[in-house]
């Protein structure tokens, strides 16, 4: 009884320490994480990107970004719907695309590394007067989405600024600082991929 009442004690104590080392694995990493989403937010003095958790649950992003072309080049990019999956790294396609009184519904699947199978995102879009798009989530497996483009024109408007702010929230049970992480990256990418697109329209005469 003494041998197994002490081998009992050690398997619990071993279960309990693996269990300490793994959730502070996890703070360090979302500490190291958290401090390179902050040293990352500021890129210069044209551009910005923060991106950090939403008190009432998943992620907040504001961005300020200039493009090498005029609004109205940027905005096709934007509203050209059955082009979004090129304007992402992750992988995407568009199910069902059906636009109405200038209300354009889509119906986004989205592969994840990090979420298992297709996560499905419908969303209603539709032009701002003054110059930009805004995006609504309608229905899918999100459980927040809100997006909102707002373009300005700068240098005699050959060259647009953009003020660019995205609250998501998706369900699944990673954390939200990792969620955050993934976020910037993505969105990272999303604006130069843009960028791109827009240079190489404004070489075209587009």
């Amino acid at each position: 009884m003494s041998g197994e009442f002490t081998i009992g004690c050690l398997m619990r104590l071993w279960v309990r320490a693996r269990w300490v080392g793994l959730s502070l694995i996890s703070v360090w990493l979302g500490t190291l994480l958290w401090t390179g989403l902050s040293y990352a937010a500021v890129t210069d003095e044209a551009n910005r990107l923060e991106v950090q958790t939403d008190p009432g649950g998943g992620v907040r992003a504001t961005a300020r970004v200039v493009f090498p072309a005029k609004p109205d080049v940027i905005l096709r990019i934007l509203t050209d719907y059955l082009k979004w999956p090129e304007l992402f790294d992750t992988k995407m396609r568009v199910a069902n695309l059906s636009i109405d009184r200038g209300i354009a519904t889509t119906d986004l699947r989205i592969s994840h590394l990090l979420l298992p199978g297709e996560q499905r995102l419908v969303s209603e879009s539709r032009t701002l007067a003054d110059g930009g798009l805004v995006t609504d989530l309608k229905g899918g497996d999100f459980k927040r989405y809100h997006r909102v483009w707002k373009l300005a024109p700068m240098d005699n408007g050959s060259r647009t600024i953009a003020e660019f702010e995205l609250i998501v929230e998706i369900e699944t049970m990673l954390p939200d600082w990792l969620v955050a992480f993934a976020t910037r990256r993505e969105l990272e990418t999303h604006f130069r991929i843009v960028r791109e697109k827009a240079l190489q329209k404004s070489r075209m005469g587009n």
